[in-house]
């Protein structure tokens, strides 16, 4: 008894210096988030229910009404109609596109032609985003590269007017997030065994069945990651709708932005965030189900 007591009690010590060690590893990263992300969502939080922005000489007082105002204005509740379409069809458009190219770099191409498309798909990371939107505008603005390039290949074609447009501000939209869709799904797709693959097409399945039975069940924890990835930020984006879409460009974010620099509405921006967050947040809640399934 005396020596199994010998032999646990150096277990027993163990345990408040790994403690320590796992309190001094995780931390710092927990104080960042603390301070970077916690402590401003509860100053925005606690400005919502405020009447005016708390500064001296200025009259403020709690108040519900900076939400109320999201339910008897029916301009908010339409905007807000208007982010979540933009984010489903942005993260559709992306799915549509980028899966196919994940499938060509996981499974098709091999060697350097595959570091230099990956090459090709990062970036867009390396230059600041308000550059890759001014660049949009000098491709779809009237007499642009894409309607010079068309005159030049069908002679009279015309003017395509997509610039200050709803579907600007899609292409635009979808430049920005694309990368991520295409890497979450390559990393799924990466781990699929070709012995599975080569197996079903073996025994007679098509390339469709091979496609709907086995590489997209299997490759759904990266859709859906990367679906989540676009939908979350798209539906708030300000900078592409401002930029690329004009009058058309009017969404939930842009209202949000202009409450905090320009109305300098902060109670009322800061209400119509959490607004859109608890959105999102119930949409998850919904889908919950089909997302864990599908991972």
């Amino acid at each position: 008894m005396a020596v199994s007591d010998t032999k646990r009690s150096p277990t027993r010590r163990r345990q408040p210096s790994n403690a320590k060690s796992i309190l001094g590893l995780t931390g710092p990263a927990y104080l960042w988030l603390i301070v970077t992300i916690l402590l401003p969502l509860a100053a925005m939080f606690y400005f919502s229910f405020l009447s005016d922005v708390p500064l001296p000489g200025r009259d403020w007082q709690v108040t519900l009404s900076n939400y109320a105002a999201f339910f008897q204005e029916d301009f908010y509740r339409t905007l807000m109609l208007r982010s979540l379409r933009l984010g489903f069809e942005v993260a559709l458009w992306c799915f549509l596109i980028g899966f196919p190219c994940a499938y060509v770099l996981a499974k098709t191409i091999k060697g350097r032609w595959r570091e230099a498309l990956f090459l090709m798909v990062i970036i867009p990371f390396w230059s600041n985003a308000l550059i890759r939107v001014f660049s949009w505008t000098m491709v779809l603005r009237g007499n642009g590269i894409l309607e010079s390039l068309l005159d030049w290949l069908i002679p009279g074609f015309g003017s395509l007017r997509l610039m200050f447009t709803y579907e600007a501000v899609v292409i635009g939209l979808v430049h920005s997030y694309l990368p991520y869709m295409i890497l979450t799904c390559y990393i799924s797709l990466s781990t699929i065994d070709d012995d599975l693959i080569d197996a079903a097409r073996s025994m007679g399945a098509s390339r469709l069945t091979v496609l709907r039975r086995i590489i997209l069940p299997l490759s759904m924890p990266g859709i859906v990651a990367g679906a989540v990835l676009i939908f979350v930020p798209v539906i708030g984006s300000f900078m592409e709708p401002r930029i690329l879409g004009g009058r058309e460009g009017t969404f939930l974010g842009t209202v949000i932005e202009d409450q905090f620099t320009s109305v300098f509405n902060w109670p009322l921006g800061a209400a119509l965030s959490f607004i859109l967050l608890a959105c999102v947040l119930i949409i998850f809640a919904i889908f919950q189900p089909i997302l864990r399934r599908a991972s």
